[in-house]
């Protein structure tokens, strides 16, 4: 029964991230946290089940067109090192601090989106040279907070006017690569990881079932429509967060 649990996480969750380009480790890590599962070992296990969800969903993308290759590899150069420092960290201190700045950070982002998506103006401004420290803040928020890869890159993208589709697709791509540093981190430094076997199983399960229907889903779904949508559950699961962080809920 938990195992299903776990795979029902794993799909809800990816049918989030493949369709609006985020919010998979932000929403299975917040479930996570919520029932006892250390900081550090949760990240551990949303990256590890990333590790699959990621390359399913980066393939859906790549097949479908939906990926700008510039872009990947501008997100690779700095999104990678981010990752592994932030993996680091989040083993070695404590994050409260730095994930309730983050969360302000995408709630102020899904505001700015939900704005765009109201008015539906897209400039369609071509990738400057903020990719790559965006790639690196993306890497480390997204290792230290358990989930923040694509909340903060594709949020800034969008938020910027870039093509939704494109950029969805690009950065759900190079997730794989950034995940699969983070969790190669997080493995080494972390000594009770095994024990938590069947989170990383049911998450993985889950997600790699939805991966290739939410890519379809991206590339149809009109770009007020995904605007909408990843603005507000940028808004929700962020809120929900830094109110647990506070000590509200």
């Amino acid at each position: 029964m938990e195992l299903l649990l776990f795979i029902a996480l794993g799909f809800c969750a990816e049918m989030i991230d493949g369709t609006a380009g985020m919010a998979y480790g932000v929403s299975s890590n917040t479930f996570l946290r919520s029932v006892g599962v250390p900081g550090a070992v949760s990240s551990a296990c949303v990256h590890a089940s990333e590790v699959f969800t990621t390359l399913a969903s980066g393939v859906a993308h790549w097949r479908m067109g939906n990926v700008d290759k510039r872009l990947l590899k501008m997100l690779l150069v700095t999104g990678i090192p981010g990752g592994v420092l932030g993996a680091w960290v989040l083993a070695s201190f404590e994050s409260a601090t730095l994930d309730a700045i983050i969360d302000i950070y995408l709630i102020v982002m899904g505001i700015v989106i939900v704005a765009k998506g109201l008015r539906a103006a897209q400039s369609h401004r071509d990738f400057g040279a903020y990719a790559y420290p965006l790639g690196f803040v993306g890497g480390f928020s997204d290792a230290l907070g358990g989930g923040g890869w694509g909340p903060v890159v594709t949020s800034t993208l969008l938020a910027s006017d870039h093509e939704p589709r494109v950029s969805i697709g690009t950065v759900n791509t190079a997730e794989f690569f950034v995940t699969v540093a983070e969790t190669t981190t997080l493995v080494v430094l972390l000594d009770s990881f095994a024990q938590y076997w069947n989170i990383v199983l049911g998450l993985i399960i889950g997600g790699v079932i939805a991966a290739p229907l939410a890519a379809r889903i991206a590339k149809v779904v009109p770009v007020r429509g995904i605007l909408l949508f990843v603005g507000t559950v940028v808004i929700v699961l962020n809120a929900y967060k830094l109110a647990g962080v506070l000590g509200v809920i």
